[in-house]
């Protein structure tokens, strides 16, 4: 179903994107084929169907000791709430993975959507009254580490002095630690994650790590300005980022980031209170390529934004635009929106040289609760020349239909405040020489001649 976003005061379209299952205002989320799917299903049980399908896309959040508010690992806890989950799955609110499934690219590393076939086994097995099945049947229960790095052991761990103390009660509060590395050579990053460890998840909305370090030739351009100009130092070059959702960045074979030597770490928590004292301690953890096979590509963060003009009026559906104009080719590695509470949805395209666009990401159903980095498949990583601009547009709904939106009745502006909002985007950047990029649009090519070829021998 097509949704259109109207302006304030019923004023021209602004933006249509496609709502898939589970797009706002739908009924039944779920296609007539997938209904069909279900109601033909065998009887399902949680033993042998259902459980092996959390073990692959849910527990990783949803194990004691996590943010998830429930765990799911076994049906006595998973039982109270299966009325919630099957609504929550048709509606594809869960797992977390909010891309537009009708358009752009949608062949992703880290997809940890459900499939129709998925979606269809827990509906039928919630309909069915949720039975347990025989517990012979049950997988082997997983076990989880929470103090493990999802990169693995890191090479070497950055972290804050002390952690930082959040009071019981107060407004939120922004606070800058600049850490010293004491790196004695320059390093080639192969990943990066950035951890609030324990119990400060429960008071940190997130936590940006940038290094302060002189810009290398290699990674110019990552800016965020629109003519690609170098970030301020004094904020430093962006790292890597921890929020709900988003998890540590292992780059491809052949690309990374670089820290110099003389670098430091910057790191910025937003912490909100919950009624009691909580220390929070953040690090960043760092895996390097060996130092006699350095990476050839490098990644950079391009960060389109609007904050200067951002208006959001009281009972108003509204769209942002940004725009960053590529100052050299570039292959696009990830796209990861940013809006707030009353962001809705998020498209990013590319504006060709000729003139004409192309989507190449929409997230329909931003939830400012999932910061989800969608991290694009090698092979269907857009290439694009220097000059492209990537535009991106916002949409924000302050009505009282957004039941998310705390209060209808003010105007919104940009800010940093949970309750101000953005409209920006992390996009994972590496920009190629002009033989690099005309390289990897052959192979490209190629690969895809080869392929359709393949095709019509079937």
């Amino acid at each position: 179903m097509r949704k259109t976003f109207v302006a304030a005061g019923g004023a021209a379209v602004v933006m249509s994107v496609w709502i898939g299952l589970g797009g706002a205002g739908a009924g039944t989320t779920l296609s007539p084929v997938a209904v069909l799917a279900a109601a033909d299903t065998p009887r399902v049980t949680f033993a042998k169907d259902v459980a092996p399908i959390f073990q692959a896309r849910c527990q990783t959040c949803h194990h004691p000791g996590t943010v998830a508010p429930m765990s799911l690992m076994s049906y006595e806890e998973t039982r109270p709430w299966a009325r919630s989950i099957k609504d929550r799955v048709a509606r594809r609110e869960m797992p977390p993975w909010h891309l537009d499934t009708s358009v752009g690219i949608q062949s992703f590393k880290n997809d940890i959507s459900l499939t129709p076939d998925q979606i269809a086994t827990i509906v039928a097995w919630v309909d069915a009254g949720a039975p347990l099945g025989d517990p012979k049947d049950l997988p082997k229960p997983l076990t989880f580490r929470d103090e493990e790095w999802t990169i693995g052991q890191p090479d070497l761990i950055v972290s804050l002095p002390k952690p930082d103390v959040v009071y019981a009660n107060g407004p939120d509060w922004w606070v800058d630690r600049i850490v010293e590395v004491n790196l004695p050579e320059d390093k080639y990053i192969k990943a990066v994650e950035t951890r609030v460890m324990g119990a400060g998840r429960k008071v940190t909305h997130h936590a940006i790590a940038t290094l302060i370090q002189e810009e290398d030739a290699r990674t110019v351009g990552g800016g965020s300005s629109a003519d690609g100009a170098i970030t301020d130092v004094n904020e430093g070059t962006y790292l890597s980022e921890y929020a709900v959702g988003k998890y540590g960045e292992t780059f491809p074979d052949g690309s990374g980031r670089i820290i110099k030597k003389g670098a430091k770490v910057r790191l910025n928590m937003h912490y909100h209170a919950i009624g009691q004292e909580v220390p929070s301690m953040t690090k960043v953890g760092f895996v390097f390529y060996p130092k006699e096979n350095p990476p050839t590509h490098f990644l950079t963060d391009v960060f389109p934004h609007e904050n200067d003009t951002i208006d959001i009026p009281p009972g108003a559906v509204t769209r942002t635009d940004a725009y960053y104009r590529l100052p050299k080719n570039a292959r696009i590695a990830s796209f990861q929106p940013h809006m707030h509470i009353r962001g809705k949805a998020m498209c990013m395209e590319a504006i060709h040289l000729n003139g004409s666009k192309e989507t190449l990401s929409c997230v329909d159903r931003w939830d400012f609760n999932w910061h989800v980095m969608y991290t694009y498949n090698d092979d269907v990583a857009p290439l694009l020349p220097a000059g492209t601009m990537l535009h991106l547009i916002a949409i924000h709904d302050n009505t009282a239909a957004n039941r998310r939106n705390p209060d209808p009745t003010i105007w919104v502006g940009w800010g940093q405040r949970s309750i101000d909002d953005m409209a920006a985007a992390h996009i994972g950047t590496e920009f190629l020489s002009d033989a690099d990029f005309q390289k990897q649009v052959a192979e490209r090519k190629a690969k895809l001649a080869s392929s359709t070829s393949n095709n019509q021998n079937q």
